[in-house]
């Protein structure tokens, strides 16, 4: 009876050290937008982030939990062994566009998947490769950070840090490129994108205004990879956000693309 007493006792500070390893977090809210001229809607939004770690492997799940149903948004696992670094994705997300007038993807595909990476003795370089077989070289050197995907799709490259006050990131993907430059100036940190996209952000934490002015989108043909594009005029959109002592967030949203006003309460945890 000692010995079964003693072996119940060893299995509740197993399942207590168990316990005391598993983080969960996440975030509601809940939006109304009076939709300008069009009729008005009210919508929610609640996620789950559980994070369970052991030694030096962690995995995380994420779900959606405001709709009908428990709903699974993410599933990865990472361990290290030694230099050796082992990320699994083992959640396959929809990738397939449900509007056809969207630019999104036709087809669906599989993105889960293994990477393994290997800290090489090369300054600050860090060698992956992943079960498709890409390759990716990153690291930092002299405060600037740098990353190159060998894809059969076409090669990746990104690099950003902060030079003279600025932030600074580029990426060529395929022979095209794109990037942003990010500073403040009196107190007010400006964002520029090479899509034309320019934000503005006032106040301190907590407290702020943000004001943006998004590009117009031009109208593509459907191709053998995404669906048409829509052409939109470009708008302009200003938020308010405020911290409220309760631990909420209250955010007020106008935009000029339907005259529309959107009010949302959230809360992170």
């Amino acid at each position: 009876m000692k010995k079964l007493i003693a072996l119940f006792a060893v299995s509740a500070v197993a399942s207590t050290s168990a316990v005391a390893a598993i983080a969960l977090s996440g975030s509601a809210s809940v939006s109304y937008d009076d939709n300008g001229s069009s009729a008005s809607a009210t919508t929610y939004d609640a996620d789950l982030l559980v994070t369970g770690t052991a030694g030096s492997t962690t995995v995380t799940v994420g779900a959606d939990v405001d709709g009908a149903t428990f709903s699974t948004t993410s599933a990865a696992m990472s361990t290290t062994i030694g230099p050796v670094t082992v990320v699994a994705d083992m959640f396959d997300e929809v990738s397939l566009e449900a509007s056809t007038v969207s630019g999104g993807v036709i087809a669906e595909t599989v993105d889960t998947g293994v990477t393994i990476s290997l800290d090489a003795p090369i300054g600050d370089a860090t060698v992956g490769v992943d079960n498709s077989g890409n390759v990716t070289i990153s690291g930092t050197w002299s405060g600037i950070t740098m990353s190159h995907t060998s894809k059969s799709a076409g090669d990746t490259t990104t690099a950003s840090g902060a030079i003279a006050g600025m932030d600074v990131s580029v990426t060529n993907k395929a022979g095209a490129t794109t990037w942003s430059l990010g500073t403040t100036v009196s107190g007010v940190a400006l964002t520029l994108a090479s899509s034309q996209k320019v934000t503005a952000t006032f106040g301190l934490a907590g407290n702020t205004m943000t004001v943006s002015s998004i590009p117009a989108v031009a109208s593509a043909a459907q191709d053998t990879t995404n669906y048409s594009t829509t052409a939109a005029a470009s708008y302009s959109t200003v938020a308010i956000s405020r911290s409220l002592t309760s631990g909420a967030t209250l955010a007020a949203t106008y935009s000029t693309a339907d005259d529309s006003l959107t009010l949302k309460a959230s809360v992170a945890f």
